[in-house]
């Protein structure tokens, strides 16, 4: 295994993971709810009262995040990331992915960050099977095609 130390970010990663952390616990502390995205996205298909206002708001903040940080931040700041796929497979993995939420009760920031900080069993098997499928998925897609 050989390290791509060009694009080897581990202090972003660490800041992003901490950004990330301290979202959840501030939602949790303040809303007393899981800062879980699936779950946020899915309690508006079944809406109830009084519920509807903080879903939008808080789903509207994160399309809104990236598009400030992009208007303030300086020229060339960040490089936009190189994709390697069509828009028939970009939604083919959106749907995929959306399925695998709603058959593991939750996502990757629900159950990764959330429930693994509960000490969720639940959540660390949820985790654990996402994770393996992810490697493996890359595995075969880099080594075998």
């Amino acid at each position: 295994m050989t390290i791509d130390w060009a694009n080897f970010t581990p202090w972003a990663s660490l800041g992003g993971g901490v950004v990330l952390g301290l979202a959840a616990a501030i939602f949790i502390l303040f809303n007393g709810r899981i800062l879980g995205i699936s779950g946020i996205l899915g309690g508006l298909m079944s809406p109830r009262m009084g519920d509807i206002g903080w879903r939008l708001s808080f789903l509207l903040g994160m399309a809104a995040a990236p598009l400030a940080f992009a208007w303030i931040a300086p020229t060339g700041f960040l490089a936009a990331p190189r994709i390697d796929a069509g828009y028939a497979l970009i939604v083919a993995a959106g749907l995929l992915v959306g399925l695998g939420t709603r058959y593991g009760s939750g996502c990757t920031s629900g159950h990764g960050v959330c429930g693994l900080s509960r000490l969720s069993p639940r959540s660390l098997v949820a985790t654990m099977t996402f994770m393996g499928a992810g490697f493996a998925i890359v595995f075969v897609v880099r080594h075998l095609f």
